[in-house]
């Protein structure tokens, strides 16, 4: 899968992120790994270690549950990943793409860096 860093453009339109000024914005960017994902492709697997956070481009993805099924569809502008590094827990769910999809993600050290704090009101 072809890896590069996001874009500024790219993060300025995730709603989590609205309120981050531009230069974290684009310090940010440069943490976090683009990658295209094919259809069909499992992101992260539930009951595994959560060790990244992930922001979703483009493209359509499911979220799963052992024992509850489908729970939600992600669209642009979705992120998820942040329960297990925030809890410090294995992944609650399984995301997998429905459609070719764009995603970003950042290793633990970046998301405390930046993403953790906009978690801190939940």
């Amino acid at each position: 899968m072809p890896r590069s860093s996001a874009t500024q453009h790219e993060l300025a339109r995730v709603e989590l992120l609205a309120g981050l000024p531009g230069q974290v914005l684009g310090r940010l960017a440069k943490q976090l790994e683009r990658e295209e994902v094919p259809a069909g492709t499992v992101i992260v697997r539930e009951g595994e270690p959560g060790d990244r956070f992930y922001l979703l481009f483009a493209g359509m993805l499911t979220v799963t549950q052992r024992d509850l099924g489908d729970r939600r569809i992600l669209r642009p502008g979705d992120y998820f990943g942040e329960v297990s590094l925030t809890m410090g827990m294995p992944r609650t769910a399984s995301v997998s793409a429905i459609t070719p999809a764009v995603v970003a993600s950042c290793d633990r050290a970046t998301f405390d860096e930046f993403l953790r704090p906009l978690f801190a009101d939940d």
